[in-house]
């Protein structure tokens, strides 16, 4: 059975700091690329960054770049996101998910999911 548990999430201050993680269970994590996205009310659902099988090649959103970073370990099978200087904007869940092979901004190309963690900044 395939699992992908976030956590991490919860309440800041804007310009503040929160470290997402994303343990996967019932795959070998190496095997699948690594996506972040998040949902707010009112909005579609939106890739945040993703990260390759290997940890090398990444991808970020214009709207994170250069405050999130993404990151992986291979032999805890566990994804991190860490974000910096958030922003009221930012405020969403976030769902870590998996895709075999190579990662996809395409929501619907991602095998596995996380049930969600909340992210509320404040202003």
């Amino acid at each position: 059975q395939v699992q992908l548990v976030e956590s991490g999430g919860g309440l800041v201050q804007a310009g503040g700091s929160l470290r997402l993680s994303c343990a996967a269970s019932g795959v070998t994590a190496s095997n699948y690329a690594m996506g972040w996205f998040r949902q707010s009310p009112g909005k579609e659902r939106e890739l945040v960054t993703a990260i390759s099988r290997s940890g090398g090649p990444t991808f970020y959103s214009d709207s994170v770049k250069g405050r999130f970073t993404i990151s992986r370990d291979n032999a805890k099978n566990t994804v991190y996101l860490q974000m910096n200087s958030l922003k009221p904007e930012d405020t969403a869940v976030y769902s870590c998910a998996a895709r075999y092979s190579q990662y996809s901004n395409i929501f619907r190309e991602y095998n596995y999911w996380g049930q969600g963690t909340q992210v509320t900044v404040s202003s």
